[in-house]
């Protein structure tokens, strides 16, 4: 069977810049009520992934490291970890990292929050010029991907000029920054201090590199999706910065690829994800994310 590109008729560019100038993304399909995904999301039959999914109980375990202790005398076993993680896998999960679950949860609730405005508060965001001081779109890939994924994003750039607190949305007032301020401790001042170790080099030297100047935030919605079976929630990608900080809400979804498997990565509350240029997708629905990227 044909795919619905190849129908007689299909206008697929018409299509995408008509749910582009609804400006209501993925959430506002969820919200008229629809039943049947737009097949502008349909993942072509020849880009199906068939690789196996994989996770904990099949001996998948994305690695888990400790920061505690960090700053004396179980440094050096954690740059071991840090090292022997990343040589590995290209990511790692870190507990004890310092970020207080408040601000975690708390920006979660914002980013939430935001998606359940009332489109007309939405639109005033709405774009897909990156260099503004925060945007919302839904896929900024639209028109050249081969396929829409189901989510909708916030982002802004952290460094070096972050938005003025009046130019977020009331919703993301105070508590983003709050958490970004947070997240770049363990980006910046630890993870990235400890990475420089693990590569055998001084303790600044990736920092002194330029490697957390240029940082921006980017925060994903999933809605529940009809047809989950048709569509992805973010296609295979590799992100195309240095390291990427990442929090995923209790609905989980993160998965990374590892010896041509698709890796699971089970939410665990307060948990933070470092990648190191890995690929990854996100699968599954109604998952929210929030990452803060370095270079």
């Amino acid at each position: 069977m044909g795919s619905i590109s190849e129908t007689p008729g299909y206008d697929r560019q018409a299509e995408l810049k008509t749910f582009d100038e609804s400006q209501a993304g993925v959430k506002g399909l969820i919200d008229s009520g629809i039943t049947e995904i737009p097949s502008i999301f349909h993942i072509p039959p020849h880009l199906v992934d068939a690789r196996p999914v994989v996770g904990p109980s099949d001996g998948f375990t994305i690695p888990i490291i400790d920061l505690a202790g960090a700053s004396g005398e179980k440094r050096k076993q954690i740059v071991e970890e840090i090292r022997e993680a990343s040589a590995k896998w290209g990511c790692f999960q870190v507990v004890n990292h310092g970020a207080p679950l408040r601000v975690l949860e708390g920006m979660d609730v914002a980013v939430r929050g935001f998606f359940d405005l009332d489109l007309e508060e939405k639109k005033e965001f709405f774009g897909r010029d990156t260099t503004k001081r925060f945007v919302y779109n839904s896929n900024i890939d639209l028109y050249y991907s081969p396929f829409a994924t189901w989510r909708d994003s916030t982002l802004f750039h952290l460094q070096p000029d972050p938005p003025l607190p009046h130019e977020f949305p009331l919703c993301y007032r105070g508590i983003a920054l709050e958490y970004c301020k947070e997240v770049l401790k363990v980006g910046d001042v630890i993870i990235l201090e400890l990475l420089s170790e693990a590569l055998g080099l001084n303790p600044n030297q990736l920092k002194e590199m330029g490697c957390a100047k240029g940082i921006y935030v980017v925060s994903h919605y999933y809605p529940a999706c009809p047809q989950p079976e048709l569509t992805q929630g973010t296609s295979l990608h590799q992100d195309n910065d240095f390291i990427t900080v990442l929090y995923q809400d209790h609905n989980g979804g993160l998965q990374f690829l590892h010896q041509d498997h698709w890796v699971d990565v089970p939410p665990v509350q307060g948990l933070l994800s470092s990648t190191l240029e890995i690929c990854s997708r996100q699968l599954y629905f109604r998952f929210l994310s929030t990452l803060i990227r370095l270079c």
